[in-house]
Parts: structure tokens; C-alpha cells; sequence
């Protein structure tokens, strides 16, 4: 049985083509002639039909509008073939284009669904980083109050600590007027008690009187520096107190220090490293978008090609419209041939 394509006129016809060139009509060359197709058993059958046809008709020769008709029907047979040649090659190239493309989609398609779960991750990165730094920043903020507080306390202590200090002088200037006062007093009782022995013996009794509100007031005087002694005591004691309190202080100002100073190197780090996710997120972020660019692309090659195949359709059909209108030819001729 003939392959598509094959029957009897596509044989005539290459039969006639051959024999126009004046060469023998074999087997292999009139299947050669219609493009390597169709069985060498069903090209003998059809020649030896021919052969016999033409033998019968020999002595009537072939009207030529028939001969004509053959023809064009051979012509647009192979109008038909040549012009489904390119289509088949077209739609191959196409099929192949559209495979390569189905991958490269495939891919980036891919490509992006792993930058899509980097870009989550880093997000998620960077979500946990900018918590992280508040929460530093909080407590950042919590120990620059506390250093704030101590500062205060500090310098509420060394302003007590002044004030210990200039009441310290105070008792030590009252100390040393007291102590002038009483020396100065007991050289006006020597003093005294000198002219009071040179004077008459009839005011030695007045003397003894002055002499004890002397002593009266040298006790009271003696009581006041007993007095400031033990204030005194009592001051430097709290002022010793206070310097305890101002060194345990300072000690942990320098704690808070050193504590503030680890919240900005921690602060530092962190920024840094949600800079440096941040960059990384941009350089994924323009990855996709140019891995959407070429899909883009990709999608407008197709559409192209589509179109073009379009095309291709269409000069198809009317190439074969053509040759179904010149085949039909030889039907426009029949009734010429009966006048």
C-alpha cells in the first residue's frame, strides 16, 4: 500500500517529467523524482499500469488540454510538497525554540523560587536582627538611665561631701578661736591674778569671785571645745562613710561604664550585620528582577515566533489555494475541449 502522498498521478507525473528531460523512467528515478517517497513495489505496479495505458493508447495521442490538465496537477502536487517542506521545518525550528524556552522558563522559574526563600530567609534574618537591637537599644536606653541616676547620686554625694567638708573647717575654725580665746583668757587671768596679787590684800576675795566666774566660763568654754571635738569625730567618721559610699559609687559607674560600653560595640555588630543583610537582600532583590526580565524576554521571543508561525500558516494556505485554483484549471478547459 502507497505511503501518503503516493498514488498514481504523482507517479505519472514524474514519469512525464523524466521522460521530458529525455531519460529513462526506472524505478529509483521516478522515486527519486517525487522526493525519495513511496515503496518501489507500488511505483512498479503504478509504471506498469502506465505502460500498458500508454501501449493502449499509443495510436490515440492525448488530447493536450488532458495533457495539460496531468500538468498542473503534477505542478501543484509538488507545489503542495515543496511548500509543506518549509512548514514541517518551521514547526520543527518552533518545537525545538519553544522545548529550549519551556527550560530556560523552568529554570528561572526555579531560580526564583530559591531567591524567593532567600529573600524570606534574610527577611526573617533581619526581622530577628532589628528585634535583637531593640531590645539592645532598650537596654541601652534602661542603662544610660541608671548611669544618668548614679551621676545624680554622685554628685548629690559630693555636694554632701562639700558640705561635710566646710562644715569640717567651720568646727576646726571655731576649735582654733576657742582654743585663742581660752589661751587668750587664761594670759588675762595670769595677767590679772599678777596685779591682783601686787594690789591690796582687801581685794583678794573679789579676785577669787572673778576667779571662779573665770573657771565657770572656762568649763562652759571647755564643754563647747569638748563639744566640737566630738562633732568633729562624728563629721569625719560620716565623711569616711561618705567616701565609702562615693568609692562604691565610682566602682559602679565604671561597671556601668564598661557595660554601656559592650551595648555599643553589641549595637555596632548588629547594625553592621543588618547592613550587610540589607545588601544582600538589594543584590537578590536585582537578581529577580532580572531573572523576570528574561522572562519577559523569553515570553516575547514566543510571541514572536507564534506570530510568525502565524504567518507561515497563512502563506501556507494560500500557497496550496493557489495551487487547489490552478488545478482546478483544466475543469474551466473541459468545455473548450467538447467545441
Amino acid at each position: 500500500m502507497a505511503r501518503g502522498g503516493v498514488n498514481k498521478a504523482v507517479v505519472q507525473a514524474a514519469r512525464l517529467a523524466i521522460l521530458a528531460r529525455g531519460e529513462n523512467p526506472s524505478i529509483d528515478a521516478v522515486r527519486i523524482e517525487m522526493g525519495n517517497t513511496g515503496s518501489k513495489t507500488t511505483i512498479h505496479r503504478y509504471l506498469k499500469e502506465l505502460d500498458d495505458g500508454a501501449e493502449r493508447i499509443e495510436v490515440a495521442p492525448e488530447p493536450i488540454d488532458d495533457e495539460l490538465a496531468g500538468l498542473v496537477s503534477r505542478l501543484a502536487q509538488r507545489l503542495k510538497e515543496q511548500a509543506q517542506e518549509p512548514i514541517d521545518q518551521a514547526r520543527e525550528q518552533f518545537d525545538k525554540q519553544k522545548k529550549a524556552l519551556d527550560t530556560q522558563l523552568h529554570e528561572a522559574q526555579q531560580a526564583n523560587t530559591q531567591l524567593q526563600q532567600q529573600y524570606e530567609i534574610q527577611s526573617l534574618a533581619l526581622t530577628q536582627e532589628s528585634e535583637a537591637l531593640l531590645e539592645t537599644s532598650a537596654m541601652l536606653q534602661t542603662e544610660q538611665t541608671r548611669n544618668a541616676g548614679l551621676n545624680q547620686a554622685l554628685a548629690d554625694f559630693e555636694l554632701r561631701l562639700q558640705d561635710k567638708d566646710e562644715q569640717i573647717r567651720s568646727l576646726e575654725e571655731k576649735h582654733l578661736h576657742a582654743r585663742d580665746a581660752l589661751e587668750h583668757y587664761r594670759n588675762a587671768v595670769k595677767e590679772q591674778r599678777e596685779q591682783e596679787q601686787r594690789r591690796h590684800e582687801g581685794q583678794v576675795q573679789q579676785i577669787q569671785m572673778e576667779l571662779r566666774q573665770a573657771q565657770q566660763s572656762a568649763l562652759v568654754r571647755q564643754d563647747e571645745i569638748t563639744q566640737l571635738h566630738r562633732d568633729n569625730e562624728r563629721l569625719l567618721t560620716e565623711n569616711r562613710g561618705t567616701l565609702r559610699e562615693l568609692s562604691l559609687l565610682q566602682d559602679q559607674l565604671k561597671q556601668t561604664n564598661a557595660r554601656q560600653d559592650q551595648l555599643l560595640e553589641q549595637v555596632n555588630r548588629i547594625d553592621s550585620e543588618r547592613t550587610l543583610l540589607q545588601e544582600r537582600l538589594r543584590a537578590a532583590l536585582l537578581e529577580s528582577q532580572s531573572l523576570k526580565q528574561n522572562v519577559d524576554e523569553q515570553s516575547q521571543i514566543n510571541k514572536a515566533l507564534e506570530i510568525e508561525l502565524i504567518k507561515t500558516q497563512a502563506s501556507l494556505d494560500e500557497t496550496v489555494r493557489l495551487a487547489a485554483v490552478i488545478a482546478t484549471a483544466p475543469d474551466a478547459s473541459e468545455p473548450q475541449k467538447d467545441d
